[in-house]
């Protein structure tokens, strides 16, 4: 590879995002449908053991949030942790870190548009499946071409919903177990936490096989670092909001699982519908199950909006550094990468035909494919984080405005929890996939990378 590098600032993204769009855009990405309707199968696997899953796997969200912001407040650019590989470690780690990013979000809103798909059927069921993706896609694709700040108002209100419905559950269950609200004045308590064969009903083994899908329960929080080049005062924003939403997924997580467990028997969980419609209806709320319907049909769309906005500025930032097509630098007249977007939506179109071949299977063909991008990336962001504070002189170190917590330890402990949730993937029967798939995906784009001639160009470095 040569040694040559050249120095590129070229970013002129517009800075609309506001700091209220930050935080319900990183909570929003991290509560996704499965807390609403797939957080039964995590219970099942540990019993309320669960709660400590949550609460490690939290910490070490935090770790990789922190490393991430003490980055991206010195070098607020889009794409940022790919930018920062690029930098820091090779321009090969940030080829991959980039490509390997923007395909876990086209997968994954393959998937999201199938949910609304499915969502929407439930009050027009005779509209085709596929019907209701297309103009999904078509919508959010709309809006995201629109401005950022378009993107960042309507997340806003996406997470919004999502957010007051997992409080008016929170509170309406600590109400019940509490003061027997529902309960003819009789406070429930949270007996059933160990009633069922105790706290750890499955074991130690029981938490620690759920590492991997509580892991991708959190995969959207470094979205922060995403909307670094577009918003408004970084360096005050970015900190904030990395410190505010990570205690505010922590409650709303292990607060509604904690409500849910106390409510129902662990091991009768997920065998009579949602625990969150079955906790409404409790009330003699009738809409229950309309209501809980609304909120996932938003939370997809929610996830798809934050997709496309996050797979634009990936290949924008790829395009930038010289490992994609230049044609993908261009910004539109409101300074959004629209070549990036409608490239990536193109993609995700994908899902849509797939809607229409095979609409009982649509969503298991592409959800185990962005499965093992999501590690990837965190182990990037921190091994990355781990290579800039060595690139640094004391005295810089000194005057880091936003530094991570318990460097170096924070990091090498992330970096082994990863790696251990990876092995756990390849252990496991349903995740073993997801694993030789990324492992693939992986060596498919080290191979495009020599044969393309990419590792002969100059490295094209974006931060000063």
């Amino acid at each position: 590879m040569s040694n040559e590098v050249q120095t590129q600032t070229g970013e002129s993204l517009e800075r609309g995002l506001e700091e209220r769009h930050i935080k319900m855009m990183a909570i929003g990405g991290a509560i996704g449908v499965g807390l609403f309707l797939g957080s039964a199968t995590a219970i099942q696997a540990a019993g309320p053991a669960i709660l400590l899953t949550y609460a490690v796997a939290g910490v070490i969200i935090f770790f990789i949030m922190r490393a991430l912001g003490e980055m991206a407040v010195e070098h607020p650019v889009a794409g940022s942790f790919s930018a920062y590989a690029n930098d820091y470690v090779s321009p090969l780690a940030g080829y991959l870190t980039g490509w390997t990013y923007w395909i876990m979000w086209v997968v994954t809103c393959m998937a999201e548009v199938t949910a609304v798909g499915i969502y929407i059927n439930f009050w027009f069921p005779n509209v085709p499946q596929w019907v209701s993706a297309l103009i999904a896609v078509c919508i959010l694709t709309v809006v995201n071409l629109t401005a950022a700040k378009a993107f960042g108002e309507i997340e806003f209100w996406f997470a919004l919903i999502k957010v007051v419905t997992i409080i008016a559950m929170i509170a309406i269950g600590i109400a019940m177990i509490a003061f027997g609200l529902g309960n003819k004045g009789v406070p429930i308590g949270i007996s059933n936490l160990t009633a069922h064969g105790g706290f750890f009903p499955k074991g130690i083994m029981g938490p620690i096989s759920t590492l991997t899908m509580v892991s991708f329960a959190f995969v959207g929080v470094e979205l922060i670092g995403v909307t670094a080049g577009e918003a408004k005062n970084p360096e005050k924003v970015i900190p904030k909001a990395i410190n505010s939403v990570f205690i505010r997924i922590m409650i709303f997580y292990i607060g509604a699982l904690f409500v849910i467990m106390s409510l129902y028997a662990w091991d009768s969980i997920g065998t009579t519908g949602s625990p969150f419609v079955l906790t409404f209806s409790k009330l003699g709320i009738a809409a229950a199950a309309g209501i809980i319907n609304f909120v996932v049909l938003t939370a997809a769309a929610s996830s798809c909006n934050s997709g496309i906005f996050t797979t634009g500025r990936m290949m924008y930032n790829l395009s930038l550094q010289g490992q994609a097509p230049k044609f993908f630098s261009k910004l539109s007249k409101t300074n959004v990468p629209k070549n990036g977007i409608l490239a990536s939506v193109a993609f995700m179109l994908i899902g849509v035909i797939l809607n229409y071949v095979a609409p009982g299977k649509a969503f298991t063909y592409v959800t185990s494919v962005g499965t093992f991008a999501g590690i990837f990336a965190w182990f990037m962001i921190v091994y990355t984080q781990i290579k800039f504070r060595k690139s640094l002189t004391p005295e810089q170190v000194k005057k880091l405005r936003f530094k991570t917590v318990l460097y170096p330890a924070s990091g090498i402990i992330t970096m082994i929890f990863l790696v251990g949730v990876f092995v756990s993937m390849c252990m496991g029967a349903d995740t073993r996939i997801p694993a030789i798939v990324g492992v693939v995906w992986i060596v498919v784009l080290i191979a495009a990378w020599y044969g393309t001639g990419l590792n002969k160009k100059k490295a094209t470095k974006l931060l000063r």
